[in-house]
């Protein structure tokens, strides 16, 4: 396939917008023709990963970009840093590694990225709406966009994250489009008491349980006979990222895109039924911990 770019595309990629935007937008363009798409799309806002500083190649990276004169075309918030901006000293952290920490963190800065510091972006004044395409890192906050707000995200690595954010485009594939936001796995709440859905516990291990059976693929749960808070929805979301590669879930009847079983699934079949019985969670749960009760 031909990957289709527009003038301000072409612009970017010949550098009139500057040399930082031309390697950002030569990022981009090597990522969709690897994924054989025809098209890129525009996103609104980006949450940036690659602010955690994890050795020299993200610093060099972040710095380039930053001395190239990049400048982030989209609203862009940032995940945690590597460090304590401002109380490092207080912690047992080897003063070579929070100097590089707060370069990388000042190299976001000054490409104009928000100084959120967090990795609950849905959590602060900068949250997606539904349907809104957005480039996101961070496992669970792009699983809980995706999921719990309908907003589209693909699982943003490091870097490119921020290539997106300087670019405002990313590649027209994954779950940036709706053909590919289809339930895949069918799971069936049976036997679990109303006194547990209601229990802040019972969302973390029901999460770790779906991660591991569900590993990159889409589940669809239904059965859930209470509307999930936010901070439930978001540790069903952190735990099934962790066990797994949970991107997106619906559940039926609680989440945005799944009013119906048919509306999660787009009038597909289930590749897969799974029942989540009391023995299943508890299994789950003797995973997770070692205390009794």
């Amino acid at each position: 396939m031909t990957l289709h770019l527009s003038p301000r595309d072409r612009e970017l990629l010949a550098g009139e917008h500057g040399a930082g935007a031309k390697m950002a937008m030569a990022v981009i363009v090597r990522m969709a023709e690897f994924h054989g798409v025809e098209r890129l799309l525009d996103i609104e806002q980006a949450h940036i990963d690659s602010s955690i500083y994890m050795g020299e190649a993200g610093l060099e990276f972040a710095e380039r970009l930053a001395g190239l004169g990049a400048k982030v075309a989209v609203p862009a918030t940032l995940n945690v840093s590597a460090v304590d901006e401002h109380h490092w000293q207080e912690w047992a952290v080897p003063p070579a590694w929070a100097a590089n920490a707060r370069r990388q963190m000042a190299a976001y800065a000054q490409m104009g990225c928000r100084l959120t510091w967090t990795c609950a972006p849905y959590q602060v004044d900068l949250i997606p709406k539904f349907g809104q395409q957005i480039a996101w890192g961070e496992s669970n906050a792009i699983v809980f966009a995706n999921s719990v707000i309908g907003a589209r995200t693909e699982r943003y690595p490091d870097l490119l994250d921020i290539c997106a954010a300087i670019t405002g485009r990313v590649p027209a594939v994954g779950l940036h489009l709706t053909e590919n936001r289809a339930g895949q796995l069918l799971v069936e709440l049976s036997g679990i008491p109303l006194a547990l859905q209601q229990d802040d516990s019972f969302y973390p291990v029901l999460g770790h349980w779906l991660g591991k059976t569900a590993r990159e693929r889409i589940p669809v749960v239904t059965g859930l006979q209470v509307h999930p808070t936010e901070d439930q929805f978001k540790a069903l979301g952190a735990a099934s990222a962790s066990s797994g590669a949970v991107a997106l879930f619906h559940i039926v009847g609680h989440t945005p895109e799944a009013p119906t079983l048919e509306a999660a699934f787009q009038g597909r079949q289930p590749e897969e039924t799974h029942t989540v019985t009391l023995d299943s969670l508890w299994a789950a749960r003797r995973e997770l911990t070692t205390a009794a009760g």
